[in-house]
């Protein structure tokens, strides 16, 4: 019912937003060039204001000839101050008047605000963006921020901004003399550091120069017009988006189909509908681009479902900035190879996005890890599931970093691998660990605790009593080949999931899903990520230091028939979804699509050819990006073909049969035949570039019917038996 109410309802907005879309117009009408008008060292009248300052101090008519007059910044004397105010204070007010010759000359305005810790600006009187002071209307004098914010320009970063199109903003400029007014508080009455720089910049569509130049940090807005991506388009009313939790926000989605161009006015017609939105990340949140973590919400604020791109209904989603991915495609390149495998990885779709007017990008649309039939397809466990089956499953537990807010449930009796003497720290997280009851808890706990304690134990290796009783093997085959594929330095240590079934589900732990891969494919520059050879699996002989890899990998593979397995999965995948040609021409495909979008992003974010952390490589353009990942890459599938572990009998990459079925006749005319097949199995047939065709149930009385298929090279590939097989379809 939830599903038929949101669908209804994105629907009706859909409508909507056509309609206001055409009556406001292009939002990103022509800019020539851009000028500012007002520079943080300009002369302000400024006040350390107390209880009997008037509260109309942000008014044009207010007289302020009484106040100080002084060269912006204002701060505590930290080296980024012009002018410097007692330590003790609370907050500053700033008021500085500015002359526009002509009105109609300007199309965009943008306040860069450089400050320490919340501000709120206005212009002629109206609110024009404030952050870190959640309550509306004019703050008191002495109230205090709501956030710790750093100053950035100091630190060479760019400052905090706010774009804004003439035709809504929301202040009444005039021609003739106006004002701005900043007002900045501290986020506690003892901080040693306060910063109020601002900074006022226009956008003129005439050749005529009018005002000062920008400064040297400035970079122009990248108009977005026409794409080959999805549009996103964000907006929260100016309102910076916090780290959590997630603020009101709309989202419009314009989506016209693939190979199909998309516009800027075009109506939203995949989404359009409120959102909550926050930042989201670790180490990723200290970079420029953001990622965000978003909800599709109802009228009300709570979780509305929705299906978009056709992708399963959900209200969880994700818009990951692949910053220090200069490809743009590392995630979506491995999600997609998990995806292939047979195993769920999340969905993605590449796309541009526009927060409040401005162009931040390229972006990853995806979907955040969840249980969800359209996800983690097992059976939740909910708070009244305390007995027998139902406490079996499901559970979504992790290992990972903690400094996103993580929280470990427990540590295992078990150290890392040898050398490391690091612990394993596991966190819940779906549900959270605030969800569980206490039996739940220790139900999974214990089961990953004695599938250790076998892993650990003398008797790890028998087919029945071993560890394979715990987990789903193929599941942690698959999970260890990308990660040794993609030689992720984060694999295995950090972002690694395990899910749980219930016993009527199978009840085994299940590797995956796959997650966070942007430092893999040759990106990072330490701990031999660049490197194409040498085993990621070992981590901890060269570069422990407190996360690192469990155990249990290395372990596992001192089973000779668990060695065997991994040999005989990866050249079957070799000769199908892992071949070559085959991803070397999905990253092309990729690329292609990317061409003019990239050269956007990297408009926006002008980092080609210079290092972000952790670059490995530092191409001078994009293409040079691509070439080097799809180089890498060939030399890592050599590298890994000459080295893999144990052995698969007779097998290469060329031919490769795990036992003694066969397809026949070969070629094939219109049907096939299968010999040796004992019981039943699942089929996949694959293209000659590896992408799915059919999948069915086969036996060995099973015949093949490929009349539909067009002459050519074909992969037939059987799940349980580990077998794959080029056939020729020639009639």
């Amino acid at each position: 019912m939830l599903d038929q109410i949101s669908v209804g309802f994105k629907k009706s907005l859909k409508l909507a937003s056509s309609i206001l879309f055409v009556c406001s117009g292009n939002l990103f009408g022509q800019v020539d060039h851009w000028e500012t008008i007002i520079y943080d060292t300009s002369s302000w009248r400024y006040s350390v204001p107390n209880a009997s300052t008037s509260m109309n101090w942000i008014q044009p008519g207010f007289d302020a000839s009484t106040w100080n007059t002084g060269n912006g910044g204002f701060g505590f004397a930290d080296g980024d101050d012009g002018t410097v105010i007692p330590t003790s204070s609370i907050s500053v007010f700033a008021r500085k008047e500015f002359t526009i010759s002509d009105l109609s000359l300007i199309k965009k305005l943008i306040l860069n605000m450089d400050y320490d810790d919340a501000f709120v600006a206005y212009i002629n009187g109206v609110e024009v963006a404030r952050n870190g002071i959640t309550s509306t209307g004019q703050p008191a004098y002495n109230q205090l921020g709501e956030i710790s914010h750093e100053a950035k320009l100091y630190q060479n970063q760019y400052p905090d901004q706010y774009y804004f199109d003439i035709s809504n903003f929301p202040a009444p400029l005039v021609q003739g003399v106006n004002v701005i007014c900043v007002e900045v508080h501290n986020q506690t009455a003892a901080s040693s550091d306060l910063t109020c720089r601002p900074f006022l910049s226009v956008g003129l569509n005439s050749t005529t120069v009018s005002y000062y130049p920008t400064p040297t940090w400035f970079i122009a807005p990248v108009v977005l017009s026409t794409s080959t991506l999805p549009i996103v388009v964000l907006n929260t009313n100016n309102v910076e988006i916090p780290d959590e939790p997630k603020i009101h926000a709309t989202m419009g989605i314009i989506f016209n189909g693939d190979g199909n161009i998309n516009t800027i006015s075009d109506p939203y017609n995949e989404f359009y509908g409120e959102i909550g939105i926050e930042r989201r990340g670790s180490s990723s949140n200290g970079f420029p681009m953001k990622s965000y973590g978003l909800e599709t919400w109802g009228p009300d604020s709570s979780n509305y479902n929705a299906s978009i791109f056709d992708w399963p209904s959900d209200n969880d989603w994700i818009l990951y900035a692949p910053y220090t991915d200069k490809s743009l495609i590392r995630n979506v390149l491995t999600y997609h190879i998990g995806n292939e495998m047979g195993n769920y990885s999340p969905r993605t779709k590449l796309c541009e996005v526009v927060l409040n007017n401005e162009y931040i990008g390229v972006y990853v649309f995806m979907e955040r890890i969840k249980i969800n039939p359209g996800r983690v397809n097992i059976n939740p466990v909910l708070p009244q599931d305390t007995l027998e089956n139902e406490l079996t499953g499901g559970y979504i537990v992790k290992v990972d970093k903690t400094t996103a807010g993580g929280i470990v449930a427990w540590t295992s009796p078990h150290l890392a691998s040898s050398p490391s003497n690091a612990t394993i720290k596991y966190q819940l997280h779906d549900p959270e660990i605030n969800e569980l009851q206490p039996s739940q808890l220790a139900y999974i706990q214990n089961y990953i605790t004695a599938w250790e304690d076998t892993l650990a134990g003398n008797n790890f290796m028998d087919p029945v009593d071993g560890f394979r009783k715990f987990i789903d093997v193929q599941s942690f085959i698959d999970f260890m080949l990308v990660n040794e594929l993609s030689k992720n330095v984060d694999g295995y240590r950090i972002s690694t999931f395990l899910h749980k079934k219930r016993f009527s589900e199978g009840g085994k732990l299940v590797a995956g899903p796959l997650w966070d891969f942007n430092l893999g494919w040759g990106n990072a520059n330490y701990c031999y990520g660049g490197d194409t050879t040498g085993w990621e699996i070992d981590f901890n002989n060269y570069c422990a230091g407190g996360l690192d890899n469990p155990f249990w990998w290395k372990r596992m593979l001192q089973d000779s028939a668990y060695a065997d397995e991994v040999s005989c999965r990866w050249f079957n995948l070799r000769n199908s979804i892992l071949r070559t040609d085959y991803l070397t021409a999905y990253i092309d495909s990729l690329a292609a699509v990317l061409e003019i979008p990239a050269a956007r992003n990297y408009s926006k974010w002008p980092i080609l050819g210079t290092y972000v952390w952790p670059n490995n490589f530092i191409g001078q353009t994009y293409q040079e990006e691509i070439d080097f990942m799809k180089n890498w890459m060939i030399g890592r599938l050599t590298w890994m073909d000459n080295h893999m572990f144990g052995s698969c009998t007779n097998v290469g990459i060329e031919n490769k049969t795990s036992n003694s079925i066969t397809f026949y006749p070969n070629p094939a005319t219109s049907e096939l035949k299968i010999s040796g097949l004992v019981g039943n199995d699942q089929l996949i047939i694959r293209d000659a570039l590896g992408k799915l065709i059919h999948q069915f149930n086969v036996s060995s009385q099973s015949t093949i019917d490929l009349s539909n298929l067009q002459n050519g090279l074909y992969f037939i590939e059987l799940l349980q038996n580990k077998t794959t097989t080029k056939i020729i379809l020639n009639r």
